[in-house]
């Protein structure tokens, strides 16, 4: 879980790092609940409505979830607003219109975090759909769906699902969450990119607000662009998320407490702590996930009754650096590194602990980077991308062997990161194609990032005949809706044809199906 925030400043930070611009603006805040009252001024009346960044749910369980919101001082003086903290109440009912309320509290908004709200809502009945709000003052905010989860040895026969990564708000509408939002799911994960952090560029569909991100500040202001989006607040409201981060949450391609650029590492944690405070502010996650400095737990488990268990990982805090300079490269010696890592020992030691114990038909692993080694280059040579699991060998041969041998039931691998979409075999050797499969990987495509796309690029035929083990490839923008039942998993890739403006239609661009007991996906 890494140091806390204060202890972490004291002994970590030089004067160097203090120097760099807004520094001084994480170290020194307390580490504070986010329930409950404090001192300062409370504001009670607002000149705009506060709610403007929507609600959101996540991290469910059989008797309760995470309700979100951040309060936001539209029309004040930001000053005004740094010094003041807000009562919110929130309400959670059996109906729509909220007329049949469960349960109620009051939460305060503070400074010190953001004035984001994180309400852990317990004594809630299992398996079963509930409605939310929150009121400050005289405003009221939206209203959000979330339900609970069952309990665990339930018998549960049906799970909707949505996975989805990369929005570029730059790049594209969130045209793919508005047709989400619509697909009454049960639940939606999203597996990094939530935000990019780069500064605002001329001559786009829309344009980031301010410079490439270093401070807390700097962060907070990107979320709440990213989080007016009205697609992006419908999905969020729709139903609750399980989420996890990658690389742009904080400095592209980073691994640990390396940067992109290679900063002073006292430098960059301050960075990556200023990043992940604002990761936590804005997304429906409990105190169990709050950072401490520059280090925050967010690889985490769940079942979904006796259906499947879900293990969202974290192949970015941990990981060593990229091997051979990063990039798209020939296999140099360190990408065969044993002591290289893409989960770092704890983690991996936990998600080896977890998939033993696990008792339920499937087992889902939400995560970040492509696993297949996919060569990128036809014929005798070899490329491929140091960013992914194909850039650390032995953690996946470790990962894919521990499948082989331990036999875990279904696992598949659910992932984000590269704006394309692809259906994967999992083999301990891919370079044998009589080894067996032992497990599948859907990767996902983004939601705006790399903009319009195309179906069919110049080298997909290149692609698929290099890599037999890959059943399907596309590079549309959309998300990938899942269908899970005992009996098999069904994955239908939705696509948009264009993000660089509205209304692009959702169209359903290939469809697979896992069978329960046969690993690898069959084409419907």
């Amino acid at each position: 879980m890494g140091r806390r925030l204060d202890t972490w400043c004291d002994t970590t930070l030089s004067r160097r790092a203090l120097l760099i611009k807004g520094g001084t603006a994480l170290c020194g805040l307390p580490l504070l609940g986010l329930e409950g009252s404090g001192a300062g001024r409370r504001l009670t009346r607002f000149e705009a409505p506060p709610f403007g960044l929507g609600v959101s749910s996540g991290d469910p369980t059989n008797d309760g979830v995470v309700l979100w919101t951040r309060v936001l001082g539209a029309g004040m003086d930001p000053a005004e607003l740094a010094q003041s903290r807000v009562d919110v109440t929130w309400e959670i009912a059996d109906d729509e219109r909220l007329s049949k309320v469960v349960k109620r509290g009051v939460a305060t908004a503070a400074p010190e975090w953001g004035h984001s709200i994180h309400v852990e809502a317990n004594g809630l009945d299992a398996d079963r759909w509930y409605w939310y709000r929150f009121r400050a003052g005289d405003a009221f905010s939206s209203t959000g769906r979330t339900r609970t989860l069952p309990r665990a040895g339930q018998a549960a026969t049906q799970l909707r699902f949505a996975f989805c990564s990369c929005q570029h708000y730059e790049q594209g509408l969130f045209t793919p969450y508005r047709h989400m939002s619509e697909e009454d799911l049960d639940l939606i994960f999203h597996l990094g990119d939530y935000i990019y952090e780069g500064p605002g560029a001329a001559n786009r569909v829309r344009q980031h607000a301010g410079t490439e991100l270093l401070t807390l500040d700097d962060y907070r202001k990107r979320y709440a662009q990213y989080r007016t989006d009205p697609d992006l607040q419908a999905a969020h409201a729709a139903c609750p998320w399980f989420v996890t981060w990658d690389d742009h949450e904080v400095d592209n391609n980073y691994a640990n407490a390396v940067s992109e650029r290679d900063d002073p590492r006292e430098i960059f944690l301050m960075r990556r702590a200023a990043a992940y405070q604002a990761y936590y502010e804005n997304m429906p996650l409990r105190r169990s996930s709050m950072p401490q400095g520059p280090s925050m737990r967010l690889y985490r488990g769940f079942s979904y009754g006796t259906l499947s268990s879900f293990f969202v990982l974290d192949t970015r805090q941990y990981r060593s650096n990229q091997p051979c300079g990063d990039g798209r490269k020939a296999p140099c010696p360190e990408v065969f590194d044993p002591k290289a890592t893409l989960l770092g020992p704890e983690q991996e030691r936990w998600l080896f602990q977890q998939l033993d114990r696990s008792r339920t038909r499937w087992n889902m692993l939400p995560q970040q980077v492509m696993m297949a080694r996919v060569d990128q280059t036809g014929g005798p040579e070899e490329s491929y991308s140091m960013d992914q699991w194909s850039g650390y060998d032995a953690d996946r041969t470790r990962v894919l062997e521990f499948l082989a041998k331990r036999r875990p039931s279904n696992p598949v691998v659910l992932t984000g990161d590269i704006h394309s979409n692809w259906v994967n075999d999992l083999k301990v050797d891919f370079r044998d194609r009589a080894s067996p499969i032992v497990a599948t990987e859907l990767v996902g495509t983004s939601i705006s990032s790399g903009g319009d796309g195309v179906d069919v690029q110049p080298r997909t035929p290149e692609i698929l005949a290099e890599n037999p083990f890959v059943k399907f490839y596309n590079s549309q923008r959309g998300y990938v809706s899942c269908e899970l039942t005992p009996t098999s998993l069904s994955a239908r890739y939705r696509i948009v044809d264009y993000v660089s403006r509205a209304g692009a239609p959702k169209r359903t661009r290939a469809s697979f199906v896992v069978e329960d007991g046969k690993p690898g996906a069959v084409r419907v």
